[in-house]
């Protein structure tokens, strides 16, 4: 059975645009209908982590969520793994972090750096994979979503542009996950059940056809 790593943020975790703390229902996570679709041939796991951005700090919270910090650690608690499918960059938007689109494919470069250097077990093959570019943040009356995002909605409009050209330079795969699922304007950021399972989904035929399965 092959294993993927999942790594992302919130959208990742599940959380629920309108209901601030709460998480989707396990079988509406992404990772999951990821897993599901590949019926029985893989087993994903979720990493997700509220606020995780590619490479930047965010003091503001008690958890690391530093993204290319954490990453050695995770690729060895879950070695060996077959493919890691990344979909980070919405937390990069956030104005008093990094705000640039361009300043987060520079970071999903890293990641792709740290995978590919990683110290894997011996005999164990560099995994396969993939960024996805996150859905669009989109504008909302939120009292603090609104001005962290405040440049953020055009910021995030250019990422899958800057992430496609990244995975061509450094032959991952890549999925525009704008392209199948919408923010809710709840909060601007956060999808709601049906666009969360829309991205596994989507992901389903991508993974089968890179891992042979």
């Amino acid at each position: 059975m092959k294993t993927i790593l999942a790594y992302g943020d919130s959208l990742t975790y599940g959380a629920d645009p309108v209901i601030a703390g709460k998480r989707h229902a396990y079988e509406d996570r992404w990772p999951t209908r990821l897993e599901a679709g590949l019926g029985g041939k893989a087993r994903v796991i979720a990493e997700g982590l509220g606020g995780r951005t590619t490479a930047f700090d965010d003091y503001s919270s008690g958890a690391d969520r530093n993204g290319a910090r954490i990453l050695p650690t995770l690729l060895a608690s879950h070695a060996p793994l077959d493919a890691v499918v990344i979909m980070l960059g919405s937390n990069d938007m956030k104005t008093y972090l990094n705000g640039s689109a361009h300043g987060a494919a520079m970071g999903m470069k890293r990641l792709i750096e740290i995978i590919r250097t990683h110290p894997w077990p011996l005999g164990a093959k560099t995994p396969e994979i993939v960024l996805v570019s996150p859905p669009h943040c989109v504008d909302t009356a939120h009292a603090d979503l609104k001005p962290m995002f405040a440049h953020g909605i055009a910021e995030s409009q250019l990422l899958a542009g800057y992430y496609a050209r990244v995975a061509n330079e450094t032959g991952c795969r890549f999925l525009d996950a704008a392209t199948v699922a919408k923010a809710d304007p709840a909060d601007g950021v956060h999808l709601d059940a049906f666009n969360t399972r829309a991205i596994g989904d989507a992901l389903v035929p991508l993974v089968k056809e890179l891992l042979g399965l």
